[in-house]
């Protein structure tokens, strides 16, 4: 168990690591409905992220992929997704603003202040299982808790973790909001600047480490 979960931790610390939905629960923390907004998004948010991989890991048990011996298809697998990341990287890069452009703010962003409790709810579950760059890591993660071969209550255990550590970037902010309400504006709002400006270099970067290292991994079980 404690080899999956270093197998994973680095695809957690990717989902970690999302500058669109932290900009988007800053934004939520400077909203009237704060207070509620921002931890329906953070449940919204683990919802995704464990809906997902456990859909993963009951198609792999389906098909037979968690029975310790990872086939050629599985491995192949690896490298698709890991091909997928680098056609992100190279969009992420492209899309990158030009000097002297302002980073485009997504148009749902423009009316987040409108979110009820349930509609942040439902933004965090998509922006977590259904972003492309979180979704193709939590599948990666997921197949590989299932070629691992422990029990399904380790593989359990494993994902829980695994949605745990893919949280720490959404739930930062809220810590931050809660903890020093006063100054959290101020901190919170310099984030959200950094993140806005870098996002396309950071994302680029994440896409590009991620596709390499599944791929390596998929090249290496085939080989």
């Amino acid at each position: 168990m404690g080899k999956t979960i270093g197998d994973v931790l680095p695809l957690a610390i990717g989902v970690a690591v999302s500058p669109v939905p932290i900009i988007a629960i800053i934004l939520m923390l400077s909203t009237p409905r704060a207070r509620t907004n921002g931890p329906m998004f953070l449940a919204g948010w683990l919802a995704g992220a464990a809906i997902v991989g456990t859909i993963v890991l009951v198609i792999a048990d389906a098909i037979g992929i968690s029975k310790g011996d990872p086939s050629k298809a599985a491995y192949s697998f690896k490298i698709l997704l890991g091909l997928l990341l680098l056609v992100g990287a190279f969009r992420q890069w492209r899309g990158r603003p030009r000097e002297g452009e302002e980073a485009k703010t997504p148009k749902w962003m423009q009316v987040i202040d409108s979110f009820t409790g349930l509609k942040s709810l439902g933004m965090g579950a998509l922006l977590s299982g259904v972003n492309p760059k979180n979704l193709l890591l939590t599948i990666a993660a997921s197949a590989t808790i299932a070629q691992s071969g422990i029990s399904v209550a380790e593989q359990a255990g494993v994902l829980a973790i695994f949605v745990a550590i893919g949280t720490i970037g959404v739930a930062l902010p809220l810590v931050v909001y809660f903890s020093i309400e006063k100054r959290a504006s101020e901190i919170l709002n310099s984030w959200k600047t950094w993140l806005a400006a870098n996002n396309p270099a950071v994302m680029s970067v994440l896409f590009l480490v991620f596709a390499f290292v599944l791929i390596g991994k998929g090249i290496a079980g085939l080989t």
